[in-house]
């Protein structure tokens, strides 16, 4: 009899165990949400579904753990593997909407500056070119007192990406370019179109990278959506980098580089497939790469667009000639650049060129020179956390840039203004 009750019991123990199992296996997948910040992507929430409703959650009791790995590449192991930081916690919807009782909870996770383990971004460099680039980026979330885990990623959330479309492509004289587009809804009238041309780090074929690499998407958020009462956004990407010359090799202005022309060709196209576009504000910027081909543009068509803001530039002013400079110093333009810059040096570039246009008798160039990129969210330092000098696009798309050349604010009808006020009111 009792040799009966002990395996009656076991089974029993086996069918209950077997059904807590299943129970945990029954939803072992989440959804990751990566955000852009100032200094680059983050995977700042994780959302799971429960098997039961609920009206609150503990942070205390999830662990989660990551895994970073890249075909190819050798990840350092502080870098590959380890914890991340439930900082809070709170019931949500499947999309990650706060809600006051359901069958889903929201990780909100640390995401730092200095955290790689934090990022699903990784730059990589191959053939003596670096680039941003997606890896596989491997959750296991655990609650602690059940002991269920969920380590499927089922879908991706990218907030800021999400509200582009990023299918565009575009071929000329055997050169296809591929793009992201934003277009604003409005019930009527004529809107403007910001450009954004990416930096050196960014090419390829996946147009996510240069929204999300240094935070481009944010030309489409509603604050700065605000300012113009509405905007096209552009976001073209380079196959390689902007700046390649037919050698294959980097230009500084000294050689014209092969795709120009071709990206001239998809915004005069992309206008012209969209109606809604106001041809006489039409804004091209970018940073770094993005800033050489931007003033590129202006001199290759200086009657075509309403402005420029241009960070980092990267294209050297000896190569600007006079008869050059004569033809855009009528165009409004804002260059950002920052002191520190190792990369792109602002004595070689930016500052004797803003000096040589307003000694040509531009009056409407502004320059915003930082001292340093800082931390502007104050979460990691604040003024006293340096970003690297090359990193100024940082205050463009932020919309942060809000002085000249001597310190002073820059108006517009009399009114200090911000690098985006200002541009919204250019036009030709």
């Amino acid at each position: 009899m009792k040799r009966i009750k002990k395996e009656f019991l076991v089974i029993i123990t086996l069918v209950f165990c077997g059904q807590l199992l299943v129970r945990a296996q029954e939803n072992s997948e989440y959804k990751l949400v990566v955000e852009g910040f100032d200094w680059g992507p983050g995977a700042n929430k994780v959302i799971v579904q429960l098997n039961e409703e609920v009206d609150g959650v503990k942070a205390s009791e999830y662990k989660v753990s990551v895994e970073r790995k890249a075909d190819g590449i050798k990840i350092e192991k502080s870098a590959s593997k380890g914890e991340r930081k439930v900082v809070y916690a709170y019931v949500s919807n499947e999309d990650g909407v706060v809600v006051s009782k359901g069958k889903h909870i929201t990780l909100v996770l640390d995401v730092s500056p200095n955290d790689p383990l934090s990022s699903p971004i990784k730059y990589i460099v191959a053939s003596g070119r670096g680039s941003n680039k997606w890896i596989d980026y491997q959750l296991s979330i655990t609650h602690k007192p059940t002991g269920q885990i969920w380590n499927t990623e089922s879908d991706r959330i990218l907030p800021g990406v999400d509200k582009f479309d990023l299918k565009g492509t575009y071929k000329q004289d055997g050169i296809q370019l591929t793009y992201a587009s934003y277009v604003p809804k409005i019930d009527s009238g004529k809107t403007p179109l910001l450009i954004w041309l990416h930096g050196g780090g960014e090419g390829g074929v996946d147009p996510s990278i240069p929204l999300i690499a240094n935070k481009a998407a944010n030309y489409a958020s509603k604050e700065i959506q605000e300012i113009f009462g509405g905007a096209n956004v552009l976001v073209p990407q380079s196959p390689t980098f902007w700046m390649q010359d037919s050698d294959g090799v980097y230009t500084r202005g000294k050689k014209n580089d092969i795709y120009n022309k071709a990206l001239f060709g998809l915004i005069e196209n992309y206008v012209a497939e969209n109606s809604n576009i106001d041809a006489n504000r039409i804004y091209v910027g970018g940073c770094s790469n993005g800033g050489y081909m931007s003033l590129k543009l202006l001199i290759e068509h200086p009657h075509y667009f309403a402005a420029a803001y241009i960070s980092a530039l990267a294209f050297l002013d000896e190569y600007v000639t006079n008869e050059q400079l004569q033809s855009i110093k009528n165009i409004p333009i804002w260059f950002v650049h920052s002191k520190d810059d190792k990369t792109t040096l602002p004595n070689e570039t930016v500052v004797p060129l803003y000096n040589r246009l307003i000694s040509t008798g531009a009056s409407n160039v502004h320059f915003s020179y930082y001292d340093h990129v800082v931390d502007l969210s104050g979460f990691y330092g604040g003024s006293n956390h340096h970003f690297s000098g090359h990193w100024s696009w940082i205050y463009s798309h932020v919309n942060d840039a809000d002085f000249d050349y001597d310190g002073q604010p820059v108006y517009v009808n009399s009114r200090p203004v911000k690098l985006m006020q200002w541009m919204a009111h250019q036009q030709k």
